[in-house]
């Protein structure tokens, strides 16, 4: 894998959150350039099948794939409507098994073909990676979205500018620039990407400390400690949604929204793992020290 190409330059940092974050930062930038290997890369998404991945879909439970809402097609995951007629707000997610906390996630995805009938004007050429979800049993048949920390996708329009990689918050707050950022979504300052060309997008993940995202190599928006609170979700069990109460991680998800996109890349790098030189499998590029994990 290519290194990042932007340089964390840290910024002064206001409170122990943020500096921690800063330091943490500092070390991914310093050391996961190393990371060069296809082994060090975990595919989440193996190009063949939808094996490890469980979609949730409005309306419906839990691992039902109505419709054939997300399949594989020539190496790629695909959202497709084609069984749906009217859209009727039928929000998808498909969850990958395993939390995460620490790690750096690449997708490669692009927008293709024409929006579900009735999807709402702003969903078109509209996805996102859905990120410190709560566990995918948890949602209710007919919540909208996972509560989460949402890094949006967007595709251009045929006109004006349309950023991707954009922050949006269903159920959740994050601090920024040393406030706390309680509006739903927060434009990146990415390019815009039309028609159907394939983007990389990655997202630089320290816990409960900070966010980056990155697209095409570019730093595009950061911020810190992710918690839950505001609004942007129904459906919801309350208990699941402890506002003011910080996230340190949990469960990955893709979007449908009615507008079909493809994903043909999704990989992570875990940044959490034994950080002792002498065991067989210590890492440089670990900045988060899981001492069970230590294999000797």
């Amino acid at each position: 894998m290519p290194p990042l190409s932007v340089v964390w330059s840290g910024y002064t940092c206001l409170k122990m959150q943020l500096r921690i974050a800063c330091f943490l930062m500092a070390a991914v930038f310093a050391s996961v350039a190393t990371a060069q290997t296809s082994d060090d890369w975990i595919q989440l998404f193996n190009g063949k099948n939808l094996d490890g991945w469980t979609p949730k879909i409005r309306g419906h439970e839990l691992g039902e794939n109505f419709g054939n809402t997300f399949r594989v097609v020539n190496g790629a995951m695909q959202t497709g409507y084609e069984a749906y007629g009217p859209f009727n707000e039928r929000f998808g997610h498909i969850f990958y098994k395993d939390p995460y906390s620490y790690y750096r996630l690449a997708v490669e995805y692009r927008f293709v073909g024409e929006q579900s009938e009735g999807g709402p004007g702003w969903a078109i050429r509209n996805s996102g990676l859905m990120l410190h979800s709560p566990a995918p049993e948890t949602m209710g048949k007919d919540q909208t979205f996972p509560i989460s920390i949402e890094v949006q996708l967007l595709g251009g329009l045929a006109e004006g500018e349309r950023t991707t990689a954009n922050l949006c918050t269903p159920g959740t707050n994050v601090v920024r620039n040393g406030r706390l950022l309680t509006r739903h979504c927060t434009n990146s300052t990415s390019k815009t990407y039309r028609g159907e060309q394939w983007v990389r997008t990655e997202i630089v993940v320290l816990g409960s400390s900070s966010f980056r995202h990155f697209v095409e190599g570019d730093l595009v928006l950061e911020y810190e400690m992710p918690q839950y609170g505001g609004g942007n979700v129904d459906g919801h069990d309350p208990k699941d949604k402890p506002d003011g109460e910080l996230m340190s991680g949990g469960y990955i998800s893709l979007q449908s929204e009615s507008h079909p996109v493809e994903f043909r890349k999704v990989e992570l790098l875990d940044l959490a793992g034994c950080m002792d030189p002498k065991a067989e499998n210590y890492k440089d590029y670990f900045v988060k020290s899981e001492p069970a994990t230590c294999q000797y």
